[in-house]
């Protein structure tokens, strides 16, 4: 047992548990919520003191029960939350988010009170940014595709709108029983269906777990026919929902996510949601009487009742925190389930890889990858700048705009990592994901674009780059500062994205001539500084100041403004505020935020906040992977990383594989001559 263990296990501020679950000892995550929660798993007798723990109604809960009439000892009922995880617990889902914690009963038995039933009947639910969260928190759902489960992919789309969409549900389900419905019911609930909408589609939607074949379900395919259709395809639950003209159900979650959706769901359980004004009750609780808003119940149902868990910092959480962790494990899924066949990577690149996207072979050159990827069902991939002659379809792969502390020629692992399924961000002459993104925000929930202003606030507030290589700030001489950052010369970026000005020499040539009085400070690329990639130049002559392994973080807040080629910089500028001019077409450029000397694509006509471009580029566009707990992560925890320096530095594998890999480039090259 570990010193913290130990610690634990003695903490007298925590309530004795005792369990007769084996479940409780075995599964970790359940346990520290447990003890975030103040309550310390333990076997044997209660005393007058403590509680006995058991899993809502599951059948293991009669022995806990038997030991509770024998000593007095109060009940907790365990259930999970409403949102777990990617896939079901019995398809391998692996530990719930959060926990429903119930001294009072479970939410879905109407036998009697819950603690959330409770909370909902006499809570007032009248606090102002309370109900804001609870609306941006619904939003976000949404707008994520997030729901209890999460094995479906948002690409695909319902049917044709216009549907009666009837939930089904597993067979032998606690809150099917609790409620006393039956297959009866369910089949009570079809025939209403179709005699309340005559002429209408039925859309019977099939649970995951019997898509998955763990359990059974209440309808099969063999309900299907004429106008009723048993849809088990993996679409959003909330692309179903937008397209249904009516929703029944008889204790599903998803009813409760109808009415998020806008829905007053047919109901004909007695589920937690039914019984407070936004549901039409087929058997209704009597004792329900006060009538709620959708921001109310979704407020006391996801906000205040639920334990949530964030398992990068070991805390209990609010729902935002366990939304964004939840976001970030299903991405990873829907991205990677399939497996992945890649190309163009270099030998030191590949372990990292296989830990951010999991199951992965590699194969070069590219058409023996992309005739593998379509032979196994597997997904192409390929590095960005190996994409020449890629198929539509093979996915381009290139580090995010926060990537790590040092270097990715110094052998550096990146924290984040693009994928584009349409081109990559640095080449303006084709369209890439990231545009459609940020053509898009716009539309973004008022929840994200929150998100999306704090991460502004804490890259500022902590000085974080892409690179954070930190430096000291040189002194500045007076005057009106421009920073011009240089480039890799030969950088895809430069490549494609400039039409005049290709070199830094030519850049600060540029800003010499058009800005013939201000104080120009060059700063080197990284890269460049280091002999790693062409582009050092002599500056002298041009600018008043070489600032040479300077943190450009700091740099940019000493500066009146930036001009550049194509530099990341740039959109680092911008985000703390600094005016910027480029010279080529990056992909922060022509959107209306900089000033735009070269030709831009026509297609950027949107007007992006710097919220909603910020938003775009750095939490819709990149995947993050956390180098602590090896797990995909929001973007908050890659800055908590980067700001703490806990992340992963290259070893000397690394620089072996890297050799190996230069080696055996340059005896191909002399084999081909």
């Amino acid at each position: 047992m570990s010193d913290t263990d130990e610690n634990r296990r003695r903490d007298p501020s925590l309530r004795r548990l005792f369990v007769y679950n084996g479940g409780f000892l075995t599964q970790g995550r359940v346990r520290r919520i447990l003890e975030l929660a103040g309550y310390r798993i333990s076997l044997g007798k209660p005393g007058a003191d403590d509680m006995i723990g058991v899993w809502g109604q599951s059948p293991t809960s009669p022995r806990g029960e038997a030991v509770a009439r024998h000593t007095d000892a109060p009940v907790l009922r365990v259930e999970d939350a409403f949102l777990r995880s990617v896939l079901p617990g019995r398809a391998g889902g692996g530990a719930p988010l959060g926990l429903m914690l119930d001294g009072r009963g479970v939410h879905f038995d109407p036998s009697r009170p819950s603690d959330l039933e409770h909370l909902l009947a006499t809570h007032p639910l009248d606090d102002t940014a309370l109900l804001n969260r609870a609306r941006d928190a619904a939003a976000r759902l949404r707008h994520l595709h997030l729901s209890k489960y999460n094995a479906f992919d948002p690409s695909l789309p319902a049917p044709d709108p216009g549907y009666v969409l009837v939930i089904d549900q597993t067979e032998g389900d606690a809150s099917v029983t609790a409620s006393g419905a039956t297959r009866a019911t369910f089949r009570e609930m079809l025939a209403f269906a179709q005699i309340e909408n005559p002429g209408a589609r039925i859309l019977i939607k099939s649970h995951p777990e019997t898509v998955a074949g763990q359990r059974g379900g209440y309808f099969s395919a063999d309900q299907a026919g004429g106008l009723v259709e048993f849809f088990d395809a993996p679409v959003s639950p909330w692309h179903l929902l937008d397209g249904a003209i009516a929703v029944y159900t008889v204790s599903s979650q998803m009813g409760f996510e109808a009415i998020m959706a806008g829905h007053k769901p047919r109901v004909f359980g007695q589920p937690f949601y039914g019984g407070w004004g936004l549901t039409q009750d087929e058997n209704p609780v009597p004792r329900r009487e006060r009538r709620l808003t959708r921001a109310q119940l979704f407020a006391g149902a996801m906000i205040l009742a639920p334990s949530w868990y964030d398992p990068y910092r070991d805390r209990l959480c609010e729902l935002e925190q366990a939304i964004a962790t939840l976001e970030a494990e299903a991405r990873a899924w829907r991205d990677d389930h399939r497996g992945w066949v890649a190309s163009g990577m270099r030998l030191w690149k590949r372990a990292p890889l296989r830990q951010a996207f999991g199951d992965m072979r590699f194969a070069d050159p590219l058409p023996r990858a992309e005739a593998q990827a379509a032979q196994t069902g597997r997904r192409a991939m390929v590095w960005a700048n190996r994409a020449e002659g890629a198929q539509p379809g093979t996915v381009r792969v290139e580090d995010g705009f926060l990537r790590s502390r040092g270097l990715g020629a110094k052998l550096v692992p990146p924290l984040s990592l693009a994928l584009d399924d349409l081109g990559i961000y640095y080449d303006p002459t084709r369209e890439s994901r990231l545009e459609r993104l940020i053509a898009a925000s716009p539309a973004l929930p008022e929840g994200e674009l929150a998100r999306a202003e704090r991460l502004i606030t804490r890259l500022s507030r902590d000085g974080i780059s892409k690179y954070n290589l930190g430096g000291a700030l040189p002194d500045l001489p007076a005057g009106h500062r421009i920073l011009v950052p240089g480039q890799v010369e030969d950088d895809a970026s430069v490549r494609l994205g400039c039409p005049a000005e290709r070199t830094n020499l030519e850049l600060l040539q540029r800003v010499r001539a058009e800005n013939p009085d201000a104080v120009l400070i060059y700063k080197p690329h990284p890269d460049v500084e280091a002999g790693l990639r062409p582009g050092a130049i002599d500056a002298s002559g041009l600018a008043d100041l070489v600032a040479p392994g300077a943190d450009p973080a700091a740099l940019i807040l000493a500066v009146n403004e930036v001009w550049t080629l194509t530099s990341t910089l740039g959109f680092e500028a911008l985000l703390r505020g600094v005016p910027v001019t480029c010279l080529g077409a990056p992909f922060y450029a022509g959107w209306g935020l900089t000033r735009d000397l070269a030709p831009m694509p026509d297609r950027r006509r949107a007007r992006p906040s710097l919220a909603q471009l910020a938003h775009a580029a750095l939490i819709g566009y990149p995947r993050y992977f956390d180098p602590v707990t090896r797990q995909p992560c929001p973007p908050e925890v890659a800055l908590d990383r980067l700001a703490s320096g806990a992340i992963p530095h290259p070893g000397a594998g690394n620089r072996l594989l890297a050799k190996l890999q230069g080696l055996l480039a340059t005896q191909a090259h002399l084999w081909r001559r």
